[in-house]
């Protein structure tokens, strides 16, 4: 599904849970109320660096960004967005949607660390093979998260922590990330 799509999917949740099976367990339900909420946000305040622009217009061959993701995802409310409008500067990236717990469940070939973890950007070249592989978390966050782990942190304040981490970041990490991906090639 492109970008829209998964939006109005978002939407169509909070409206329509019945019509979900996931959604009827309320915590995903609140979980996905929030990240409609932060994803509108980022939409709206996301700033590209000088530098994740010129990365992006310097893209010259045709690429296809592939998120696996799901709407309760929170790491996704905030990158999901971002990687949607970096990919927008160049009109040789096309981005594409797909739900991690429904078919082709292409996550499988996508663990971290044996686990499932999205979101997962993969990356695919004009013949479809994969040519980078990015996700769950900004490498920074992803540490943070570990780090709070080991010591023994609530779910809930893990979760507080790492929200206040994107927040505090804005998008940095995740644009020197791709870029470095982009540069690479």
């Amino acid at each position: 599904m492109n970008f829209n799509d998964y939006i109005d999917l978002m939407n169509r949740v909070l409206t329509q849970p019945h019509d979900y099976p996931a959604y009827q367990e309320a915590d995903y339900l609140t979980y996905t109320k929030l990240n409609v909420s932060r994803s509108a946000r980022w939409l709206k305040k996301f700033e590209l660096s000088e530098s994740a622009k010129a990365a992006l217009k310097a893209v010259s061959e045709a690429q296809t960004w592939l998120v696996i993701t799901e709407p309760w995802c929170g790491d996704a409310a905030h990158s999901v967005p971002m990687l949607y409008l970096m990919s927008q500067v160049n009109p040789l990236i096309t981005f594409e949607v797909e739900l991690r717990d429904s078919k082709p469940f292409s996550i499988k070939h996508y663990l971290t660390n044996g686990a499932q973890a999205i979101p997962k950007l993969v990356i695919r070249n004009a013949q479809g093979e994969d040519s980078a592989i990015w996700g769950p978390r900004p490498a920074a966050c992803q540490q943070l998260f570990e780090q709070l782990k080991a010591e023994g942190l609530s779910l809930d304040a893990i979760k507080t922590e790492v929200q206040n981490w994107y927040n505090a970041d804005k998008g940095a990490c995740i644009q020197q990330e791709i870029v470095a991906i982009l540069s690479s090639k």
